[in-house]
């Protein structure tokens, strides 16, 4: 089974080609990290037009590489949600147009679910089993049972966790995204130096919004008195008690669960310190923690492609002759 995946949810342009659900053949991607560090964050109508730009490139190459045709292609799959209207509808037009010109089907993924299913493709994972889901735009705690069935536990009340990492390292200054250099720096700095409240959540829910502001009170206070603050310790404090919640909240759930399997998913699993804390935490209760490589922690097209791999096997592949934005019912994982 020839899977084409195409995903373009917020700013990187990424087309691949997955063989039997295990066999990357390419997996494409035009970053534009560069292009929105001037602004601090993405601006979605630049990253629209550069999805515009790029998109048929990065196909012809992605085809190349994995040396088919489209003529080889059995399924299109395309992210449909969650992310930028403007650049989900680049991808989305695309695909549908590839799908009509070709008579191939067409799988809507969820991007979510994509990041989670981006474990598979390296790992031999054991359902059931828990997965932590961190992006710049998510933080869940979900459950997967044996038959693939997504059941969402818990989630950030305010701020995800990316999104926490950014506005952090935007206050400090420090550059952007704001994720890679926290975890950084965090090695460098005195992770007492700032005393930060644990937030007050109950279950699997958690709250960033707190942490975030503890950080930028004490960068506004020293610029206040006319002192310099240690982006390090800060960064160290910050990093430590994030770190902390998001392991003690997971392993909670895993427990509860009974289960022996945890996966870590989306940009921020590419963090050091959360890879390493969970997996040693997690060890002493014996559980397994699985991690993505760090080509499928960022946004990539693979795991687009896998996901609807597993779509199609556990008769969840509903296949779409057209495709219909709708807000609300595409941000639920467990009813895609």
């Amino acid at each position: 089974m020839i899977i084409l995946g195409i995903e373009t949810s917020c700013d990187e342009t990424s087309i691949a080609v997955l063989k039997d659900g295990k066999e990357v053949l390419s997996n494409n991607i035009s970053s534009q990290i560069e292009i929105h560090k001037e602004y601090g964050g993405v601006v979605p109508e630049i990253a629209s037009r550069h999805h515009i730009k790029n998109i048929a490139t990065i196909l012809e190459e992605s085809l190349e590489k994995a040396k088919i045709t489209m003529d080889d292609v059995d399924y299109i799959a395309v992210t449909y949600a969650p992310g930028l209207i403007g650049a989900l509808l680049v991808g989305i037009s695309f695909a549908k147009g590839l799908a009509y010109g070709h008579d191939i089907p067409l799988i809507p993924v969820h991007h979510i679910k994509a990041h989670i299913y981006g474990n598979f493709i390296e790992h031999d994972i054991e359902l059931p089993c828990i997965a932590l889901v961190v992006s710049g735009g998510h933080t869940n705690i979900v459950y997967i049972d044996k038959e693939h069935n997504f059941i969402n536990l818990g989630a950030t009340l305010d701020d995800a966790v990316g999104e926490s990492y950014d506005k952090v390292a935007r206050v400090m200054g420090i550059g952007y995204p704001g994720g890679p250099i926290v975890d950084k720096l965090y090695y460098k700095g005195n992770k007492e130096a700032l005393k930060i409240p644990e937030p007050k959540v109950e279950g699997y829910n958690f709250s960033f919004s707190g942490i975030k502001t503890s950080v930028i009170n004490a960068v506004n206070k020293a610029r206040m008195k006319g002192e310099e603050f240690k982006a390090e310790d800060l960064s160290a404090s910050f990093q430590e008690k994030v770190v902390d919640i998001l392991c003690k909240k997971t392993l909670k759930a895993a427990k509860d669960k009974g289960v022996r399997q945890i996966v870590i998913a989306g940009g921020v699993a590419a963090n050091s310190l959360l890879r390493s804390e969970l997996t040693m935490r997690a060890s002493k209760l014996g559980i397994k923690v699985n991690y993505p490589s760090m080509a499928y922690c960022t946004d990539n097209a693979a795991m687009i492609a896998e996901a609807a791999y597993y779509k199609l096997k556990y008769g969840k592949g509903k296949i779409f002759a057209d495709l219909m934005l709708n807000g609300k019912a595409t941000l639920d994982i467990t009813k895609d």
